[in-house]
C-alpha cells in the first residue's frame, strides 16, 4: 500500500466525515464516520478527479458494486487496483 494514496484517501474521507486525518483508520467504515450516501458520491467523485480513475460505483446500489467501500482499507485497495490496471 502506498503512504501517498493511504493519505489521500484517508484526507478525502476525512473531509466528507469532516473529522481529522488522524480519527480515520483502516477499519473505518462509512457507517463509523457518518458519511451518508451524498457524502460517499461526493468522496467517490473526489477520489476519481485525484487519481485519475473511473470507479465502478452505483449509488443507487453500492453493495452491487465492484468497488469495496466496506472500509476506508478497502477504498484504498481498491483505488489502488483500478490504479494498477489503468497503468
Amino acid at each position: 500500500m502506498s503512504h501517498s494514496v493511504r493519505d489521500r484517501v484517508i484526507a478525502i474521507v476525512a473531509e466528507q466525515a469532516m473529522l481529522d486525518p488522524g480519527q480515520i483508520t483502516l477499519a473505518s467504515t462509512q457507517a463509523d464516520l457518518g458519511i451518508d450516501s451524498l457524502g460517499l458520491v461526493e468522496a467517490v467523485l473526489a477520489l476519481e478527479e485525484t487519481f485519475g480513475i473511473s470507479i465502478p460505483f452505483n449509488a443507487n446500489e453500492p453493495e452491487q458494486s465492484d468497488f469495496d467501500i466496506s472500509s476506508v482499507g478497502a477504498i484504498i485497495a481498491a483505488v489502488e487496483k483500478l490504479m494498477a490496471e489503468k497503468a
